[in-house]
C-alpha cells in the first residue's frame, strides 16, 4: 500500500471520488447509518489516502487544532472492507501520527473512536478520555494520544 497524503486543493477530482466512495460504502451502507458525510471539513482537512494499484483501499482525514478540538484530530478512518485485517488501517494510523508530528509539529492528537475500535486505538498509544457517546447513535470515545 502506497501512502499519499494532500491538502484539498492537491487532490484531483477522481481522488476526492474515491474518497467520498470509500466513506460511504463504509460508514453509510456498511454501518448503516445515514448521516452527512460531506460536513464543510474536508477544504480544510489534510488528506491521507493508501492506496494499491491506484484505488483508495485506505483513508483518513487530519483537521489541525481550532477545527474539532484545540489539537489536531484524526478522523473518518476507513479501510475497505476487503483490505481489512493485513495492517492497513494500523499503517494508514501510523502515517497520519507521522504527518502530524513532523509537519504539523504537535505532539498531541485527538480522535472520535467507534467504541468497538478502542483496543485498536489503544494499541497505538490512544488513551481514552471521557465517557462514552453516541455519534449518529453509534457508540463513540473521545481518545488522546500524548507524544513526548
Amino acid at each position: 500500500m502506497k501512502i499519499a497524503v494532500k491538502r484539498f486543493k492537491e487532490l484531483s477530482v477522481e481522488e476526492m471520488y474515491q474518497i467520498l466512495r470509500i466513506r460511504s460504502e463504509v460508514f453509510v451502507i456498511e454501518q448503516r447509518c445515514i448521516y452527512q458525510d460531506i460536513d464543510g471539513k474536508d477544504k480544510k482537512a489534510i488528506h491521507v489516502m493508501g492506496t494499491n494499484n491506484n484505488k483508495i483501499i485506505a483513508y483518513t482525514r487530519i483537521l489541525e487544532g481550532g477545527e474539532d478540538y484545540d489539537f489536531p484530530s484524526i478522523s473518518r478512518v476507513v479501510v475497505k472492507k476487503e483490505n481489512r485485517g493485513k495492517d492497513r488501517g494500523r499503517k494508514i494510523m501510523k502515517e497520519s501520527i507521522k504527518y502530524i508530528v513532523e509537519e504539523l509539529k504537535e505532539k498531541t492528537i485527538v480522535l472520535a473512536a467507534q467504541k468497538y475500535l478502542e483496543k485498536f486505538y489503544r494499541e497505538l498509544g490512544f488513551i481514552a478520555e471521557g465517557e462514552e457517546y453516541l455519534e449518529d447513535e453509534i457508540p463513540h470515545q473521545k481518545m488522546i494520544l500524548k507524544l513526548l
